[in-house]
């Protein structure tokens, strides 16, 4: 090719990068008045241009409304926390745009090559990453996934000028180095993964050795695909099952709330059981097990109450109680699990949820706070995020805390008529008291759906708040006696 014809050919190219550019441009401030989140995720080799690429992406965009962020480099994303963690907690609000910088193909090869995971643990984090990616495609968001491809000999030249630069040698790390000298391990590894990954939502492999050729073509791609979905509006995705292992629950009618528990007999178990929970907390540190209990029943079942009783003897600086109420308006403008995956315990301590991810399937689905195949498809959803939380090793603790309808009726009186407990009761309450059958149907089936062997429901009999507050404890005791694999 003559020299001419290059030059030519290399006008044209920033052309039209520069009318992509501008086009992109106006899509944001479309993006914007249309509330669509949109996830960049650009992965690929060492040197490959992934930072650049991304420089050139956002010339443009208005930075208000954008983030760049690398989570692989959190080490304490990947140590404390379950694998997504650090992708999850970074999803972007509607209306605005996120660019990975690398993400979650990186660090899960990565770990699986330095065989710091097991095959089966890397099989489920390829598992784990369909999940996530079809969630966020599910709850609207528009997501594009790159990866910039090199050759062995481009990476060499790359990394070597790299490291002969003082300014810019602080750039290649010993993993670096250490990918280019397994290229073939890490090739086939790559290629694995994208065929893994990609059926659903497609990976777009660009050349990373011609990089203005990769900016103009990562431009293209992105710009259709907002237009796609601009063009298409907000998509929602439809219900499904996956054949999860289920624990056969009752419904709730079929409760027996008779049980009891004399004062005498409570007060001695309670101290004896909240001592024994204390050297378990201790326990679970120090083997740095992380602990996830949740809590949701009706209204004046005691769930409060509960709670207190369960975290008296448990080290202030080793547990977080985390109340959910109604969500903002900054937890409503992203995927609804979101708000729990910033909340989730570190490895050796304890997250109690008083309210959860549940209300999806329950107030969100009753009061209609989301359509009808949102909370159809959010049983399949939870159940993958709780094997994800229970793969990661965590002990997961559901308690529903039932009542009848009188014994809700009779505690509402009793703090209507005292001072010191009407903040307790509110309008609400009582709204939601004249649904009980309707909320009984949808607890009813919550409860059939999303009672996995891995994170069993357990029904808490609470008429009598003391033998309730017993049984949460034996429970609890239990489970982290097994997760500890010994006695104290």
């Amino acid at each position: 090719m003559s020299k001419k014809k290059r030059s030519e050919e290399e006008q044209a190219i920033r052309d039209e990068i520069k009318a992509l550019r501008e086009s992109l441009s106006g899509q944001q401030m479309a993006l914007r008045e249309a509330g669509l989140p949109v996830i960049v995720l650009v992965e690929g080799w060492a040197a490959a241009g992934k930072g650049s690429l991304i420089g050139e992406l956002i010339s443009e965009l208005d930075p208000r409304f954008y983030n760049v962020v690398s989570p692989v480099v959190t080490p304490e994303g990947e140590d404390r926390y379950p694998f997504l963690w650090p992708y999850a907690r970074a999803i972007p609000e509607n209306g605005q745009l996120m660019f990975y910088d690398s993400g979650w193909m990186d660090c899960a090869v990565r770990r699986y090559l330095r065989r710091e995971i097991t095959k089966e643990q890397y099989q489920n984090r390829i598992r784990s990453v369909t999940e996530f990616e079809r969630q966020l495609r599910d709850g609207g968001y528009i997501l594009l996934k790159l990866f910039l491809r090199i050759d062995r000999e481009e990476q060499e030249k790359r990394l070597r000028a790299l490291r002969e630069d003082f300014s810019t040698e602080w750039r290649v790390t010993e993993d670096d180095l250490w990918q280019h000298r397994e290229y073939s391990r890490f090739r086939e590894a790559y290629e694995a993964f994208i065929a893994a990954t990609g059926e659903e939502i497609p990976w777009h492999v660009l050349d990373g050795a011609h990089k203005r050729t990769a900016v103009r073509d990562a431009l293209k791609l992105l710009t259709k695909a907002i237009s796609k979905g601009l063009e298409a509006g907000r998509y929602v995705g439809e219900p499904f099952r996956e054949s999860f292992p289920l624990v056969k629950m009752p419904r709730l009618r079929e409760v027996d709330l008779s049980p009891t528990l004399e004062e005498e007999e409570y007060r001695k178990e309670l101290k004896k059981l909240q001592r024994r929970l204390g050297e378990l907390h201790n326990l679970v540190y120090r083997k740095r097990i992380p602990v996830v209990i949740c809590y949701e029943g009706w209204d004046a079942a005691g769930k409060g109450g509960n709670i207190r009783r369960l975290a008296r003897n448990l080290d202030p600086r080793g547990f977080d109680v985390i109340p959910i109420a109604s969500p903002e308006p900054h937890e409503l403008h992203r995927q609804y699990l979101w708000r729990f995956w910033t909340q989730l315990p570190r490895s050796g301590h304890i997250a109690i949820f008083d309210r959860t991810w549940y209300g999806r399937v329950m107030v969100e689905r009753l009061e209609g706070f989301c359509t009808e195949k949102d909370w159809k498809r959010a049983y399949n959803e939870i159940n993958e995020f709780e094997r994800q939380l229970t793969e990661w090793g965590a002990v997961v603790l559901k308690f529903w805390i039932q009542i009848d309808p009188d014994t809700q009726l009779e505690r509402f009186n009793a703090r209507q008529n005292t001072p010191e407990k009407q903040w307790k009761l509110t309008e609400e309450d009582w709204r939601n008291r004249e649904k009980w059958p309707q909320y009984e149907e949808a607890i009813d089936e919550m409860l059939e759906k999303t009672s996995a062997e891995n994170a069993p429901w357990h029904i808490i009999e609470s008429n009598d708040k003391k033998y309730a507050r017993i049984k949460t404890l034996r429970l609890a005791i239990a489970a982290l006696e097994k997760a500890c694999g010994e006695k104290l």
